[in-house]
C-alpha cells in the first residue's frame, strides 16, 4: 500500500536505535515525523539529523516525536547518533520495507553511475493516525523550520500546507 496523504499510515513495523520497537499504531495519539536520509556520516544527511537535533526540543513541545530512518544496520545507526548527540531514535530499515512502503527508494546518478539510493524525504503522520503532510526530493537547508511550522499548525488546529517540492535532482547524501 502506497503512502497517501489524508490517508493512515499502511501496516509496518520496525527496530530503532534504543531498543524501541516502532509500528503503524506504536505512536497513535502524538504527531509522528518520519524523516528518510540516504546514509549515515554523510554531509547533507549529518547536516539534516544536526537541524532535527538542534530543534528537538521545538517539536516535543510542540507535540512530536522525530524519527530519522535509513537502510544503514543498528551498529550504524548506535555511532552516528552517539557522535552527533542525536536526542531522537533512529530506524534501521536494512531490508528496505519502510524505505519501498513510502516510495523513497529512487534511481540516482553518483559519480556517473546509475544506483539506486533514497531521496531525501518527511512524513508528518497526525495523532489521528492520518498521513498529514510529505516532503519528497526536499533540499536540507530550510526543511527542518518547514516541518516545525507544519507541526505547530497542525497542533493548533490549521490546515497544513508545505512550500511545493522541488523537483528531484541529484543530491548529496
Amino acid at each position: 500500500m502506497a503512502i497517501v496523504v489524508n490517508k493512515p499510515l499502511p501496516e509496518f513495523e520496525a527496530n530503532a536505535t534504543g531498543g524501541l520497537k516502532v509500528s503503524n499504531t506504536s505512536h497513535n495519539g502524538k504527531t509522528l515525523i518520519l524523516y528518510f536520509y540516504p546514509k549515515d556520516n554523510t554531509p547533507g544527511c549529518t547536516t539534516e539529523a544536526m537541524q532535527f537535533r538542534d530543534k528537538f526540543k521545538d517539536f516535543v513541545k510542540a507535540g512530536a516525536t522525530v524519527f530519522g530512518v535509513s537502510r544503514d544496520n543498528m551498529k550504524s545507526h548506535d555511532e552516528f547518533k552517539a557522535n552527533l548527540e542525536l536526542p531522537f531514535e533512529l530506524i534501521a530499515d536494512t531490508e528496505e520495507k519502510m524505505c519501498h512502503m513510502f516510495g523513497v527508494v529512487k534511481n540516482k546518478i553518483m559519480y556517473g553511475k546509475k544506483v539506486k539510493g533514497i531521496e531525501r524525504s518527511t512524513f508528518l503522520i497526525g495523532a489521528d493516525g492520518l498521513v498529514k503532510q510529505e516532503w519528497r526530493g526536499l533540499k536540507v537547508p530550510g526543511h527542518v523550520e518547514d516541518v516545525l511550522k507544519a507541526v505547530k499548525d497542525l497542533k493548533k488546529g490549521a490546515p497544513v500546507t508545505a512550500a511545493p517540492t522541488p523537483a528531484a535532482t541529484a543530491t548529496t547524501a
